[in-house]
């Protein structure tokens, strides 16, 4: 059985990815990091080359999660 993994998040810097994908798996979603950034931060400023992805039915729980986040803050 092939996993579907949806985006949840981008971000320009692996640490940024890193530190989400944490706050998801404290909260007991299972998350993973694709993608690398460039060891150039004017590129990594235009693309948005590391992605947070969730399994696709976690992905509804992982939205509310992030946007609770966003409030808090």
């Amino acid at each position: 059985m092939k996993e579907e993994f949806k985006t949840v998040a981008e971000f320009p810097d692996t640490v940024s990815a890193e530190i989400t994908a944490g706050m998801l798996r404290a909260n007991g979603i299972m998350a993973q990091v694709f993608g690398s950034a460039s060891s150039y931060p004017s590129i990594n400023a235009n693309i948005n080359a590391v992605q947070v992805k969730v399994n696709a039915e976690d992905y509804d729980s992982a939205m509310s999660l992030l946007a609770t986040n966003d409030k808090a803050e």
